[in-house]
């Protein structure tokens, strides 16, 4: 089977409404453009991708998040839908890229989000998947960093931290970690792989993608995982982004000799 035939069946897999979307606008206005973007995204890169389908799509979804694509997002998420990628899912993932792109930039995929959901009949608000208070928040965020890092690794940042600084470290836990990691929705791997391909996504976060592929490993997540979610990404962040992310995998999880 040929790539362009691979990618012809995964676009059909996935959703015949990704084609009608898409064939309104690029495969009609831009022909060439399109044929190059199925055969890549749908079916050049899938030959090295080891991910079950929904997981590839919300690696994805995250990615176009960090981007700023709305068009992509809206269409991806059709097809992550029509595919059995939940709506609790879906929001988590959203929420989630709150605390690595900011409200700013994820508020805009929250509304498409919503307006997707309301277009397919999905109820709103979906079931709440916090597990902590205001009260537990901070407690619980720090065991959740000392679980994912290491109680040394987190007990080392907070002893180095300045005075004037160590608010931020307080964010980190109660907020980040404490209002998002612990959430349910998604388990502690996966909630690593998204924050992953978020921040290869966003591009100048080369130390903090470093540490997560640490943090990847450490839950249970290996060099093939991340890899794979790479090669899922490049067509939409980019070759710059992508290789970037891939040097920090390198160092921090580098191929057995």
């Amino acid at each position: 089977m040929t790539i362009h035939d691979e990618a012809q069946q995964e676009l059909d897999r996935l959703l015949p409404a990704t084609k009608a979307a898409t064939g309104t606008s690029l495969l009609v206005t831009d022909p060439e453009l399109f044929a190059f973007y199925q055969d890549f995204a749908f079916g050049e890169t899938l030959r090295h991708v080891d991910l079950d389908r929904g997981d590839r799509l919300i690696y994805q979804l995250a990615a176009t998040i960090a981007v700023g694509a709305v068009v992509e997002f809206r269409l991806l998420l059709a097809a992550a839908l029509e595919i059995g990628v939940t709506p609790v899912q879906v929001k988590e993932l959203t929420y989630h890229s709150v605390a690595y792109v900011g409200i700013a930039r994820a508020i805009d995929f929250v509304v498409a989000t919503n307006e997707v959901f309301t277009e397919r009949g999905i109820p709103l608000p979906v079931e709440g998947q916090s597990t902590t208070t205001p009260e537990s928040r901070m407690a619980a965020g720090l065991a959740k960093q000392k679980e994912i890092f290491g109680s040394e690794t987190i007990e080392g940042i907070y002893a180095k931290s300045a005075a004037d600084t160590i608010h931020f470290q307080e964010f980190l836990s109660a907020n980040c970690f404490g209002d998002y990691y612990t959430r349910t929705g998604f388990d502690v791997r996966h909630r690593e792989l998204i924050t992953f391909a978020l921040l290869a996504a966003l591009g100048g976060a080369d130390s903090q993608v470093k540490s997560h592929v640490t943090a990847n490993l450490n839950v249970g997540n290996s060099r093939t995982d991340l890899i794979s979610v790479l090669t899922a990404l490049v067509a939409y962040i980019g070759y710059p982004r992508t290789l970037n992310a891939l040097a920090q995998v390198e160092a921090a999880a580098p191929a057995p000799l």
